[in-house]
């Protein structure tokens, strides 16, 4: 209990960075009393998920809001651009809610694919949001409604406590929590340079399957998903092959 209490003061003291935060735990940093208010697991706690166990960096504490049951079912890991095209989106929603046998989804509560992935699970069944930042804050803010959506209907989690801030480099980092929670990857849009690349690298690392949506030869918003698929990622063409994850 001592060294559990520890690390959560830890936590806060140094925003969740997880290199800061296991120095302090060696050299047993003297702590502050923290007053937590907050829903938290911590690395250890028998709610704690043990996909995260198979990272090199695994979040000492995870802050939390919503129904942490969800952790214990069935997962798969669904991202895409921001700056999602129609198709993308149309096949990000006909794809989940023809699922014949739910899934909990797991994103990013990003603009464009991650925000739909959330919003189509939430009809089908349920989802998990992963923060690239403290897990008060809202960002961007026109997800609000949504982060309220999921907040009461499914799983909020963030390795940042409260008022932690929005630091670019979080983002980056969250990304391996997304591709460890889920039993596969699913990438509905990515170009050949850009952030969805970095989550499929650490999935990949994990021995994950990827899965990738097809583009047309011309489309340069679905470069990345092309390429993918070309060393060896799953095409999705149909929902009969989401039926199939």
């Amino acid at each position: 209990m001592e060294l559990r209490k520890r690390i959560i003061a830890y936590s806060y003291k140094y925003q969740g960075d997880y290199a800061r935060i296991t120095n302090a735990i060696k050299v047993y940093e003297p702590i502050d009393e923290v007053l937590n208010p907050w829903l938290l697991m911590v690395l250890g706690d028998s709610v704690y998920p043990p996909e995260f166990l198979s990272l090199k960096n695994p979040p000492w504490v995870l802050f939390y809001k919503g129904n942490i049951n969800l952790l214990r079912l069935r997962k798969i890991s669904i991202i895409g651009s921001r700056n999602s095209i129609a198709y993308a989106i149309r096949m990000t929603q006909h794809c989940i809610e023809g699922w014949s046998e739910p899934w909990v989804v797991v994103s990013g509560l990003a603009k464009g694919i991650d925000a739909c992935a959330h919003l189509s699970a939430l009809k089908k069944y349920s989802t998990i949001a992963i923060l690239g930042c403290g897990i008060d804050e809202i960002y961007p803010r026109s997800n609000l409604a949504l982060y309220q959506s999921i907040e009461k209907d499914g799983l909020i989690l963030s390795e940042y406590p409260p008022q932690s801030g929005i630091q670019k480099n979080r983002f980056i980092a969250r990304n391996r929590l997304i591709a460890a929670l889920g039993t596969s990857l699913v990438v509905m849009q990515a170009a050949i340079k850009s952030g969805t690349m970095s989550t499929v690298d650490v999935a990949l690392s994990l021995g994950k399957d990827i899965y990738c949506l097809p583009y047309h030869c011309d489309e340069v918003e679905g470069e990345g998903c092309n390429e993918l698929i070309k060393q060896g990622a799953y095409p999705l063409t149909s929902v009969e092959d989401f039926n199939r994850l």
